[in-house]
């Protein structure tokens, strides 16, 4: 019996396990690099082994010898990493180690994409053709590069124009081999607007293969996930789909042999049409949308299965809806660019339970971080999964939209806003979700902050209160006298701030003996101020509805949380320092990261748009481009080179006077 469960993995997925091991009573152990010495999931295990450098999670030797020195005698990979190869498999458990997963030899099937795909149209399984990179032509376009050893969106590439197909294989490749060590790409038919449902399946080593429950991945950026649900809408309108979808699941698993858990991906047109992508050989992220409809532990079920348990003949019926958000450090409105830096407060209200199975509707939370931890540009930039389940679909969407709106998040731009405007949208709610999503209903509308312009307006006044009230708080003079009271009639105390849109909001305010006005506002009445909480009142028609908002300041970063929209704001200083301009023109350094090259010389003649810095950061690849014609009249920055976020790394020259 497993008695201590090394999980060979970080963050979210680290957590997630342990949490089922001390429900189990089984023993945890947890692996680190540097750069997650203070992660949470360090500090929940019983023990931990600190691995070198910040690849150390790829290091199999390591891993295993860390497994030994903490006695574990079960290894649980997680995802990404290590998590679907083969070898490591093996060496877990050449080492006489339980190796929570399925057999080598599945996981070496499915290891390539190219084989994969093979195996399945031997099995009777529809697949897309494999394209071969160097034959496609332009009647075979669009068509979806993808890394054969790939996941998670990285070595992916659309490509609509055969010009571009050499520069996006290369790229495909480089990333592919920053990823996952293995540069080999191939291409596929790319359907524009198709649905990527995918089938959650369990088996033992009795013969027992049961097909929990699917669940529909459409809404993605990047070609990655980032709202997933079960059960599928598409499939729930479609007769006989999801019969037919198990059979195919079940034929794939049993192709391999296959034990444990694991994902059978497909891509499916607007008909019902299915063809396989991909089978995963490990949990799935998204895998608490399947736990939540069906009520079971998709890790006491590895860990029962790796055990040698023998599943029941079928699995139970699935009930409900549940949808589930993955919460990225990124800005999606400047193409998806990942954010790095501490997180200072990261808060689910109304989440009812951590990783765990609910009781009744309500929202679950699985998260990687915690008050104070730092993004790293190491490693994946999620931040957590909020997971909602109600009886009906359009519910769990509710649930799922109110509790994001109500977090509190401080310290990184995220996708927060985007997610409840997908959550809300008609269309989404109307179950028209796939793949184009993002391209149909316009990324620009999509991607707007949740705030409107009057929640704007009232949340940077309750921020020039509350700083106000905070200044009076830590004066070492006057403490307690009002900011702005004079004996005589005075002038207007002002505040200014810019938001995340770059716009400029300036606050003027004056105490009289009648209380706080507000320029230009006599309809806002101030119905009390501290430092870190506010309530306004609109005066109109009917009687006077307060509204409470919640202020936290770090540095010069302002964070407006209230229970409809959360409004970020940067104190402007009243004198700034002209040794913090930015010459105009300056390409900035969006995220700390490694120059993999240059697209320009100094002295040379460049146009708007054109790539002229890329950037690793995330295992993903990142270009800056120029922000208008003109002349490259600075380049900071090589091949290799290291640079912070904020770092000039280039100046264009337009000729216009900033």
């Amino acid at each position: 019996m497993i008695t201590r469960v090394l999980v060979a993995n970080r963050g979210e997925i680290a957590r997630r396990v342990f949490a089922t091991c001390r429900r189990l009573g089984i023993g945890t152990a947890a692996v680190y690099t540097d750069p997650d010495a203070d992660a949470p999931h360090v500090a929940e295990a019983d023990i931990r082994v600190r691995l070198d450098g910040t690849r150390g999670y790829l290091d199999a030797a390591q891993l295993i010898a860390a497994a030994r020195a903490t006695g574990s005698d079960a290894v649980h990979p997680g995802y990404g990493f290590l998590s679907e190869n083969p070898d490591f498999a093996a060496a877990v458990i050449d080492a006489g180690l339980t190796w929570i997963g399925p057999p080598v030899a599945a996981v070496a099937a499915m290891g390539s994409k190219i084989e994969a795909k093979k195996i399945m149209a031997g099995a009777g399984v529809p697949v897309l053709d494999e394209l071969d990179p160097d034959t496609v032509t332009a009647d075979m376009l669009p068509v979806l590069i993808k890394a054969s050893a790939g996941g998670g969106g990285r070595g992916m590439r659309v490509v609509r124009e055969l010009s571009e197909l050499s520069a996006q294989v290369d790229a495909a490749r480089r990333e592919a081999e920053s990823a996952f060590g293995d540069p080999t790409v191939f291409c596929e038919r790319y359907l524009d607007a198709g649905h990527h449902v995918e089938v959650q399946v369990m088996a033992d080593a009795h013969g027992t293969v049961w097909a929990v429950g699917e669940r529909e991945c459409s809404i993605q950026r990047r070609h990655q996930k980032i709202i997933e649900e079960a059960p599928s809408p598409l499939v729930e309108r479609t007769a006989g789909m999801r019969d037919k979808l198990f059979e195919a699941a079940r034929l794939a698993a049993g192709a391999i042999g296959y034990t444990g858990a694991g994902t059978v991906e497909f891509m499916a047109s607007d008909e019902g049409d299915f063809f396989f992508l991909e089978m995963n050989t490990r949990l799935q992220v998204e895998h608490p949308v399947t736990e939540l409809t069906s009520g079971l532990d998709l890790v006491e079920l590895q860990l029962a299965v790796a055990d040698g348990a023998a599943l029941d003949p079928q699995p139970p019926t699935a009930e409900g809806a549940s949808i589930e958000a993955r919460l990225y450090a990124e800005d999606p409105a400047k193409n998806w660019q990942p954010q790095a830096g501490t997180l200072h407060r990261f808060d689910v209200p109304t989440a009812a339970t951590h990783f765990a199975l609910l009781r009744g509707a309500g929202v679950r939370l699985d998260s990687g971080v915690d008050d104070g931890s730092v993004i790293s540009v190491f490693y994946d930039p999620m931040i957590a999964k909020v997971i909602a389940w109600a009886p009906t679909r359009a519910r769990a969407a509710a649930l799922l939209a109110d509790a994001l709106t109500r977090t509190r998040l401080h310290g990184v731009r995220t996708n927060r806003d985007l997610l409840v405007n997908v959550l809300r949208h008609p269309a989404f709610l109307s179950g028209a979700t796939d793949t184009a999503f993002f391209d149909t209903h316009g990324l620009g509308q999509l991607a707007a902050p949740v705030a409107d312009a009057e929640t704007t307006t009232l949340a940077t006044v309750a921020a020039a209160l509350a700083d106000a009230a905070h200044n009076r708080a830590v004066a070492q003079v006057f403490a307690g006298i009002p900011s702005g009271w004079r004996n005589l009639a005075s002038g207007w105390q002002t505040k200014s701030y810019v938001d995340d849109d770059g716009s400029s909001h300036e606050v003027a305010y004056r105490i009289t003996r009648d209380g706080v006005r507000i320029a230009g506002r006599d309809d806002i009445t101030v119905v009390s101020a501290s430092p870190e909480q506010v309530v306004l009142a609109v005066t109109g028609e009917g009687p006077r509805v307060d509204r409470p908002f919640s202020v936290a300041r770090h540095g010069a970063d302002v964070y407006v949380d209230s229970p409809t929209a959360a409004v970020h704001l940067v104190a402007q200083a009243r004198f700034p320092d002209p040794a913090d301009a930015v010459a105009h023109g300056s390409l900035l350094a969006p995220m700390p990261g490694s120059v993999l090259r240059v697209g320009a010389e100094v002295g040379d003649t460049v146009t708007a748009g054109q790539p002229l810095v890329w950037l690793e950061a995330m295992k993903m690849e990142h270009t800056i481009a120029a922000p208008a014609d003109g002349v490259l009249a600075e380049l900071n920055v090589t091949a290799g080179t290291q640079v912070q976020v904020g770092a000039v790394l280039a100046r264009v020259d337009s000729g216009e006077a900033p």
